[in-house]
């Protein structure tokens, strides 16, 4: 008992005296003090904000990560005694580029796909408050999995029977649920792009307003990289493959109105 006492006592005098108080300056790229900067240790969760001139101080242990947020700028992360010691750290945070009130719609690509996915896509705050405070993003959807006729078939000739799995599939509940599952993805897809594209976008390129998520659906089978690119959350990648579709959905538009 003396012995795990005294270990622990180490542990503890270690954890204590390993931290040391980080300072610094946060300021903008042009040099202009931040106040009001969340400065944040990642391994311990202590938050402090930077004071009226940009300064601030907080308790961290060598390697720990600090991420600097403030509404309107680009986080910043910086990590700590990583080199065993503490200088007064200077942090830059650059702002967030803001859309100009009226953008030049294109029909072609101009080369700089970040340059092109800014200049059609309509803001998405949520995914700006997400990227600036580093918050995890959901994995999955949380939803029923429809039985599949293999895992019901095998642990019968294991000796055991699946009772749900069974009924799912004689019912043909699996087979509706695969159905409507399909049908809420496409529409989520379809919904992800026609949130972030001005509707303008089509319109000038040949494509009528009530015709723009019948078109986007066409993409996905015309090409099928551009739904890839939703599923990755890729908006540049989008729009190069949606080029590569509108001239075969216009062409097609053409022949159906003859």
């Amino acid at each position: 008992m003396k012995i795990k006492v005294l270990f622990l006592f180490i542990l503890l005098y270690n954890h204590l005296f390993s931290q040391q108080t980080i300072t610094g300056n946060v300021a903008d790229e042009t040099g202009e003090s931040l106040s009001s900067v969340i400065v944040i240790n990642m391994a311990t969760d202590q938050k402090v904000y930077s004071n009226s001139i940009g300064q601030f101080s907080i308790e961290a242990s060598p390697n720990d990560e600090l991420r600097f947020v403030k509404q309107g700028f680009m986080r910043a992360s910086k990590n700590v005694l990583s080199d065993g010691v503490n200088p007064f750290l200077y942090i830059r945070l650059h702002p967030i580029p803001k859309e100009i009130e009226e953008v030049t719609v294109f029909r072609k690509p101009t080369g700089d796909l970040d340059k092109d996915s800014r200049a059609v896509a309509s803001r998405d705050k949520g995914e700006e408050v997400r990227d600036a405070v580093g918050l995890p993003q959901p994995v999955g959807k949380m939803r029923e999995k429809p039985a599949e006729v293999k895992q019901v078939l095998l642990p019968i000739l294991l000796g055991s029977l699946n009772v749900q799995g069974m009924y799912d599939l004689i019912s043909g509940k699996a087979r509706r649920q695969k159905r409507q599952y399909k049908y809420d993805d496409l529409q989520e897809h379809i919904a992800w792009i026609r949130s972030r594209v001005e509707d303008e976008y089509f319109t000038k390129a040949g494509i009528p307003a009530d015709k723009i998520s019948e078109f986007i659906e066409f993409s996905f089978t015309a090409k099928p990289y551009v739904r890839t690119y939703v599923k990755a959350r890729n908006l540049s990648g989008v729009l190069l493959r949606l080029e590569e579709a509108i001239p075969l959905y216009v062409e097609r538009l053409k022949k159906n109105q003859k």
